[in-house]
C-alpha cells in the first residue's frame, strides 16, 4: 500500500483491509474485484491485482512466505525496494533499503549523483549489524522530515558535518537513482480517467457505452477508448455482454 501512496492515506484503509483479508489464503480465495473494491482511495489499483496474484502464489506454495531476496522478487508486483523493505522490517535481515528519501539523502551526503547500484551498495554497507529494523526506519524519517526534497532543514540535520552538499549549489539528488522525479499533474491525466472508471465500477457493472462519460471524457471518445483498452489489458476491468465490471 505504501508504494507511491502517503502514510496518512494508507492508515485510513490498512486496518479494515487486514481485517477483511487477514491471511494470504483468505486473500487468494477472494475475487480480484473484492481487493480492488477494498483498495478505494489508495490509487494505483494494479497493486491490488499484484497483491492478489502474490497471495495466490504463496497459497499454492503451502502458505510459506518467502524470506529471501530472490523469493520475494519472484512475487508479482515486488521490486528491489519492496523486497528489501520486507527483509529488513519483517525478518530483520541486515539489508539496506533505498526509497526516494534515502536515495536523496545518500546523494547529498556524497555530493554527487548515484547510480542505483551505488545507492544500494551504500545502504547495505552502512547498516549496523543486527539493527537493520530501526536503522532503515530512521533513514526513512530523516529523509522525509529533515532532508526533504524542497527546503531541507540542513541546520538541524544530525548528519550535517558529514554532508558534502549542505544545501549549497546544485542539488546532487536531482536525477540521482532512486529519487523520484516530479509527476505530471493528476488533474486531466489518463490516471484520473482510469481511476474514475474503476471507482464507478466499484458500485457495480456499467454499460460499456458509458465508459467515456464515467471517465469525464465525453468530448474525447478516442482517448477514452485508449484508456479503457489499457484497463482491459491490465486486468483491472473486464467486459462481458456489453457491460464493464471489476474482475472476479
Amino acid at each position: 500500500m505504501l508504494q507511491q501512496t502517503g502514510v496518512s492515506r494508507v492508515l485510513e484503509r490498512y486496518d479494515d483491509f487486514c481485517e477483511r483479508f487477514p491471511t494470504p489464503a483468505v486473500c487468494a480465495a477472494a475475487p480480484a474485484g473484492a481487493l480492488i473494491e477494498a483498495w478505494r482511495g489508495l490509487g494505483y489499483n494494479r497493486r491490488a491485482l499484484h497483491l492478489h496474484a502474490a497471495a495466490r502464489r504463496i497459497t499454492a506454495a503451502g502458505g510459506r512466505f518467502p524470506d529471501d531476496l530472490d523469493g520475494l522478487l519472484a512475487l508479482p508486483g515486488v521490486g528491489p525496494y519492496t523486497a528489501r523493505a520486507v527483509l529488513s522490517l519483517a525478518f530483520e535481515r541486515d539489508v539496506g533499503v533505498v526509497d526516494t528519501n534515502v536515495g536523496r539523502l545518500f546523494a547529498r551526503l556524497g555530493g554527487r549523483r548515484l547510480s542505483r547500484t551505488e545507492a544500494q551498495r551504500t545502504a547495505d554497507r552502512l547498516v549496523p549489524a543486527g539493527r537493520s529494523w530501526v536503522w532503515n526506519q530512521a533513514l526513512f524519517d530523516l529523509g522525509a522530515t529533515v532532508c526533504t526534497r524542497r527546503a531541507p532543514a540542513c541546520a538541524r540535520c544530525p548528519l550535517q558535518s558529514h554532508c558534502a552538499w549542505r544545501g549549497e549549489g546544485a542539488d546532487p539528488a536531482d536525477g540521482s537513482a532512486g529519487v523520484s522525479a516530479s509527476q505530471a499533474p493528476f488533474e486531466g491525466s489518463d490516471r484520473q480517467g482510469r481511476g474514475r472508471l474503476v471507482e464507478a465500477l466499484r458500485s457495480g457493472p456499467r454499460p460499456a457505452s458509458a465508459a467515456a462519460h464515467l471517465m469525464g471524457l465525453e468530448d474525447d471518445p478516442p482517448r477514452a477508448g485508449r484508456i479503457l483498452a489499457s484497463l482491459l489489458r491490465d486486468g483491472l476491468v473486464v467486459e462481458r455482454d456489453a457491460e464493464l465490471r471489476l474482475p472476479v
